[in-house]
């Protein structure tokens, strides 16, 4: 390797910056981070910079760049857009045997500044050597999704008690052991939660090596409408590190390759008077999965709180005692509209947005219609397929204009999207044309319009 990777304790040292510009800027934010004392020599030093040194407890030299300005300093940054001088600068601190970067020319430099991922304590540096900077940022860029910032706070605990593990394992072999089964169990896990207290007391039972017994523990995850993309970072975390799936109908099979590998999957979806598994034998399930001490991912399409059941869920598991988080998803109304160019509120046409179930009960219309027939909100109905003449009907019985626009959404986000807009008139008589299957998603009102100037957004295919 060209470069050698090291991480330089600068806090209270002074670095010499030349350049007082907007890349002199960029390289002096990071040296403030890590505590430098900055020295900017520059005959102009614009604004921002001005500040970041008066709050570094640094100096201003508002003249151009001479040698004895390295005196003193630790590290010298060459950020002007004068080659010449850039080249003096290196050439002076190769001379004292000071460490120097010459922005955008490696063959100047000593030392080259890496592409960060600052997790602090938990540092993490990447570099092209600085032949592909571009490539290094899209690097991190990746691995800023894979290491939420949580992970600063682990490192943080496990700093705060490393002396007190050192003393209890002298043996370098018993201490990494100690370590790695603290953060692969469930002490990293809830710290990782945000829950820091309880993880803290995990770590002190286990230094004081009081026995601790295994619970496992569950993960309601939200998968969002269909589209991988539309995970959280969180959500894709907990799925990679489950011992057991359960999953249901909505959950797109690209989001479930994206579990473990050699987590057990189990199906417990829902159809419409069709049910897999009971709802109380889901709950009953988790209980039971966790109690063996396993991480069960609850995986349900869209968000696990909107007509997701999610709240029966926790009420199981909080009453066994079953520790679990909740990782919102994003819930089909946002996800579905947004894929077909349709915003849920605008400020011309509806100030409101409202989600209703329509999966009518034994087929019968009993939601409150009269509440549901305002022309300045938006309606997004539910599993509303099978009931979408109803809907429609008890929508214009209750004064909503047969002439509303309406859209159905058929398994929004995904590379099947299908949509089909008209009005509360003839919007069922155009979807029984067709054969359309479940997810569907109803949207009312006058944001429908838009779909039309927004076309270009959707590039999913579509019935008009």
């Amino acid at each position: 390797m060209e470069f050698l990777p090291l991480f330089h304790n600068l806090r209270g040292s002074r670095v010499l910056v030349v350049g007082g510009g907007e890349i002199a800027l960029r390289k002096s934010r990071l040296l403030a981070d890590a505590g430098a004392v900055l020295r900017v020599v520059a005959p102009a030093i614009e604004p921002q910079l001005c500040e970041l040194i008066n709050s570094s407890g640094g100096e201003q030299v508002l003249r151009g760049y001479v040698e004895t300005d390295l005196e003193g300093c630790v590290l010298i940054i060459a950020a002007t857009d004068d080659e010449p001088l850039n080249a003096q600068v290196s050439a002076d601190a190769h001379r004292r045997c000071v460490p120097v970067n010459v922005v955008d020319a490696p063959a100047l430099c000593s030392v080259i500044f890496p592409a960060i991922v600052d997790r602090s304590p938990l540092v993490i540096a990447i570099s092209s050597g600085g032949d592909a900077p571009v490539l290094a940022r899209l690097i991190r860029a990746k691995i800023e999704t894979w290491i939420p910032s949580t992970y600063g706070q682990l490192a943080g605990l496990a700093a705060r008690f490393r002396a007190r593990v050192k003393g209890l394992f002298p043996d370098v072999q018993q201490r990494r052991g100690f370590w790695e089964d603290v953060f692969q169990g469930p002490i990293a896990d809830r710290q990782l939660a945000g829950q820091g207290a309880e993880a803290e007391r995990l770590l002190l039972a286990k230094i004081n090596g009081q026995a601790h017994v295994t619970t496992g523990e569950v993960y309601l995850v939200g998968a969002g409408p269909g589209d991988p993309d539309l995970l959280t970072f969180r959500a894709l975390r907990l799925m990679q590190q489950a011992d057991v799936v359960l999953y249901d109908r909505l959950v797109a099979p690209a989001i479930l390759e994206l579990c473990r590998r050699d987590a057990e999957r189990v199906y417990v979806g829902k159809r419409r008077a069709e049910h897999a598994v009971p709802q109380d034998q889901i709950n009953q399930q988790l209980v039971d999965l966790a109690k063996q001490g396993k991480r069960v991912v609850r995986l349900k399409g869209g968000d696990p709180f909107i007509f997701g059941r999610g709240g029966e869920e926790i009420e199981e598991l909080a009453a066994h005692g079953i520790p679990f988080q909740v990782v919102p998803g994003i819930t089909a109304a946002s996800g579905c509209a947004a894929y077909a160019g349709i915003p849920l509120t605008h400020r011309d046409y509806a100030q409101s947005v409202r989600f209703v179930t329509g999966h009518l009960k034994d087929g019968t219309s009993n939601l409150p219609w009269s509440d549901l027939v305002s022309p300045a909100q938006t309606l997004v109905f539910y599993m509303g397929l099978v009931g979408l003449p109803i809907i429609c009907e008890e929508l214009i019985k209750h004064g909503r204009s047969p002439d509303t626009p309406a859209a159905l959404i058929q398994q929004g986000t995904t590379s099947n999207q299908r949509v089909f807009t008209g009005t509360l008139a003839d919007l069922p008589a155009m979807v029984a044309e067709h054969e359309v299957h479940a997810p569907t998603l109803v949207i009312v009102g006058e944001v429908v319009l838009l779909r039309e100037k927004l076309k270009w957004f959707e590039g999913a295919q579509s019935q008009v």
